[in-house]
């Protein structure tokens, strides 16, 4: 057994303590009122007020504290962050190693310094970040992984007649004015058997004034003290205390001035006594005494709350404090990540060489870039099948050169892992379904919903036979019609109500049956008035109506949709497009260019398309994607 009991503020528990004196029938809700909840000596702040309750009801609750902290600008454009206050009973030096841990182990990037600035006036850790670095997300992750955030686990067994019990705040309250009452009856009691003590005493000494000649005289013919005292006690009804304190009685007692004193001090006493008995007849009385002591210390020992109480940390989402805009996310081949606004790259003529998107070492190269949305929650999909859960403003924003973060800080990758498709929601509702498909043609279709409750280290999304990936997903209503193209330019248009809906763990049904040598590329939901767009490794491309695709059965072969030459190397991907859509192209060497849908030839399906972007010969196109509105997004189902 154990007690964890909160430090609260003086002031508070003596007002609830006196509102359950004036009104013993009042309850903990009303107690609440006053007293708001724990108060640290250290500050702080107190996350939400469930924690709080449940430990004030029930006895028992998590309190989540965090640090208190501000962010300021710097003159050269960076950020900073302030800590000023910490959770109760952190350590100020072991957070500022753990955090430099992280920063070593690079589970957290963007920092620049640490430094600790503490001195009389106070404490103050600053924490300066990159100049790129989003202080909002990075205080986040610092809350999630250090003690800038923690928790309180109150405890409130105490012992009640020697058993253990559980209280909560109304009880604990309770049976400590039942303490106070004790105390204050016990030490009245105390008091009146001191002033009754004092009382007789007096008594005695004004008999013997009232007697002097007589007590003289007795006194001066008695031989010991002891034959004195009897005469006394015989002579004038006094007591054995009485008479001794007669015999105690100095000289200078007998002045006038003296008697007048022992007369006040009589009466006084017989006042106190009867207050006191007054007290102790008076169980209310008592309480009033209570009362009135806990408000003196009240005013000589209160202070101010120390410890602010704000709303839920699930209430402060940090999509406040973040705008909903479009985004590139980019991935490198080695595994960095970041985001840009879309606003970055500016749209080109067809045929040009772009701008540099990034930058990489000689062996790296963006492999991956997609459109998405800071408050989407983004689902990656890797190689090996498995499914990982991101929101949009969750991936560091770099600049435009920048390489990004490693994603393994992300996500938790097994070593021969990568990730390999992605995909944007909003929601996870029933009626839309997760289509994916490998590179060995096998397709699957599972309810969107099977994929909300995603954990850290991911999901199963589909079970993969032996040597097959996962590398392309899409977002349906489950009744469209899809189209699955190969690295040999061949294309195959089925319904998709061929695919039954399986669970999340299923391998799926063959969508294409491929020559050899061949792999998919890539696969895409058909829309009305669309058209199919490939692009080649060389930078060619074409798009083709979709009234030159004739509807096929699951399992074929499909038709020729390009003519592969040497000239335009193996088809690398495509999608459906709009006419005004525009496309973004990446090369190996981190170039992007972006150009409108419109400017590419719509030719038919046995051509080798026309040139879009200027590739070298040691160069090679590797990925494309489409920017659309979000609004187009939303209506299409993607």
């Amino acid at each position: 057994m154990a007690t964890n009991m909160p430090p609260h503020n003086l002031g508070e528990i003596i007002d609830g303590a006196v509102l359950l004196i004036d009104d013993p029938e009042t309850d903990a809700e009303a107690l609440m009122e006053i007293v708001k909840g724990p108060d640290f000596p250290t500050g702080g702040i107190i996350l939400g007020r469930d924690g709080i309750r449940n430990a004030y009801l029930t006895g028992r609750g998590s309190i989540k504290v965090r640090a208190k902290t501000r962010i300021e600008t710097l003159s050269n454009g960076k950020s900073q962050i302030i800590v000023t206050e910490l959770p109760y009973q952190v350590n100020k030096a072991r957070l500022i190693e753990k955090i430099a841990d992280l920063v070593r182990s690079k589970e957290i990037e963007g920092l620049t310094d640490l430094r600790d600035e503490s001195d009389r006036s106070g404490m103050r850790i600053v924490i300066e970040l990159k100049r790129d670095i989003n202080p909002n997300i990075l205080l986040n992750q610092l809350y999630k992984r250090t003690q800038l955030q923690d928790s309180f686990g109150v405890i409130n067994l105490v012992l009640v007649d020697n058993e253990p019990r559980v209280l909560g705040l109304r009880d604990l309250i309770r049976h400590y004015l039942d303490h106070q009452r004790e105390i204050i009856t016990r030490r009245t009691r105390f008091d009146l058997q001191k002033a009754e003590d004092r009382a007789h005493i007096v008594e005695g000494l004004r008999i013997a004034l009232d007697h002097i000649d007589q007590v003289i005289k007795v006194i001066r013919s008695s031989r010991t003290v002891e034959i004195a005292r009897t005469a006394l006690m015989s002579n004038f009804g006094l007591s054995e205390r009485q008479a001794q304190a007669i015999l105690d009685m100095r000289l200078q007692s007998l002045t006038g001035l003296q008697r007048d004193k022992l007369e006040e001090e009589y009466a006084e006493l017989q006042k106190t006594i009867a207050h006191y008995r007054e007290l102790l007849a008076d169980p209310a009385k008592i309480m009033g005494v209570v009362k009135e002591e806990l408000l003196v210390i009240k005013e000589k020992y209160a202070d101010p709350r120390r410890t602010e109480i704000a709303r839920n940390e699930e209430e402060i989402s940090i999509e406040d404090l973040i705008a909903d805009e479009d985004i590139v996310v980019t991935i490198t081949h080695r595994g960095y990540i970041k985001r840009l606004p879309v606003t970055t790259y500016k749209s080109q003529r067809r045929g040009g060489k772009g701008i540099t998107g990034i930058s990489t070492k000689e062996e790296d190269f963006v492999e991956h870039f997609f459109i998405t949305a800071t408050h989407d929650h983004i689902l990656f999909f890797t190689n090996q099948g498995r499914v990982f859960q991101l929101r949009g403003f969750d991936i560091p924003e770099a600049s435009r050169q920048a390489r990004g973060i490693a994603i393994i800080n992300l996500l938790q990758l097994n070593p021969e892992e990568r990730v390999n498709a992605f995909i944007p929601v909003k929601g996870f509702g029933d009626d839309q379904y997760l289509l994916m498909c490998t590179d060995n043609g096998i397709v699957k279709k599972t309810a969107l919903s099977e994929y909300a409750n995603n954990r850290r280290s991911g999901l199963i999304g589909i079970n993969l036979d032996e040597g097959d990936e996962l590398i392309e997903v899409r977002l349906t209503d489950g009744t469209r019609e899809i189209i699955i193209f190969t690295r040999h330019g061949q294309a195959l248009r089925c319904s998709e109500t061929e695919i039954r809906p399986m669970g999340r763990t299923t391998r799926g049904v063959k969508g294409i049956n491929l020559r050899v040598g061949d792999k998919v590329v890539g696969m895409d939901v058909i829309r009305d008035n669309a058209e199919l767009l490939v692009i080649t490794e060389h930078g060619y491309g074409k798009r083709t109506p979709f009234n030159q695709y004739r509807v096929q059965s699951r399992g074929g072969i499909g038709i020729k949709t390009l003519n592969r030459t040497e000239k335009t190397g193996e088809v690398i991907g495509g999608g459906v497009v709009y006419p005004e859509h525009e496309l973004m192209l990446i090369n190996a060497s981190g170039l992007i260019i972006r150009v409108t849908v419109n400017g590419i030839s719509s030719i038919g399906r046995n051509t080798q398309g026309v040139k879009i972007m200027h590739v070298e010969e040691t160069d090679r196109v590797v990925a494309v994607a489409r920017v659309v509105g979000r609004q187009d997004e939303d209506e299409d189902g993607e």
